[in-house]
């Protein structure tokens, strides 16, 4: 008899059920906050992130400087671009690819020059806007939700690449090059889980 009762609340609950968004979550609060949560819970989006605010810092506070405005300003256009003309079609293949180079380049802590830190930025924030622009126009939360995301790269490159720039300490370092590493290491993980979802 409990089994049928459960069996049949299950079923009543189902029918009523919200529509669910595959890849936006809904945080209650309006479609900017979205925008926030979308970025701060979807892993690709917030490892390259931070594997970009970890390479900016490497490379000193003129580096931290222009990726904190380069990153969220590229993420923009290729977000509009993406709400507009859905262009990529393999997003997972390639949003993975950014941030396991980004946090490989963090882990070898090569002397780069700050134009090549802007330019990983640059590319990072163009692939993840054309990826995201079109998740959040079906769902509804368009520009708004857009500006959140945003706002959400913007604060947390211009935090931790700042923070990161301090750093004068050997052991600092290395824990920074350790970091990227691990960042690395998840991107080769998600192209073993895409490719074997793909056989």
């Amino acid at each position: 008899m409990r089994k049928r009762l459960s069996g049949a609340l299950a079923f009543v609950l189902a029918a009523f059920a919200a529509p669910a968004h595959a890849h936006l979550a809904s945080t209650g609060f309006g479609d900017f906050y979205d925008g926030i949560a979308h970025v701060l819970i979807t892993p690709e989006d917030l490892l390259v992130v931070i594997a970009a605010a970890l390479l900016a810092g490497q490379r000193g506070t003129t580096a931290a400087r222009l990726a904190a405005l380069a990153l969220p300003v590229s993420w923009l256009i290729g977000g509009l671009v993406g709400s507009r003309w859905p262009l990529m079609s393999d997003q997972a293949l390639l949003t993975t690819l950014t941030f396991a180079i980004a946090g490989l380049m963090v882990a070898l802590d090569r002397r780069l020059h700050v134009t090549v830190v802007i330019a990983v930025a640059v590319i990072a924030g163009l692939l993840h806007g054309l990826a995201n622009g079109p998740t959040m126009t079906p769902a509804g939360i368009g520009l708004q939700g857009l500006i959140g995301a945003i706002s959400a790269v913007c604060v947390l490159t211009l935090l931790l690449s700042s923070q990161i720039a301090m750093l004068t300490r050997d052991w600092h370092r290395i824990a920074v090059r350790v970091a990227g590493s691990w960042i690395a290491a998840s991107g080769l993980l998600m192209f073993g889980w895409l490719y074997q979802s793909a056989v």
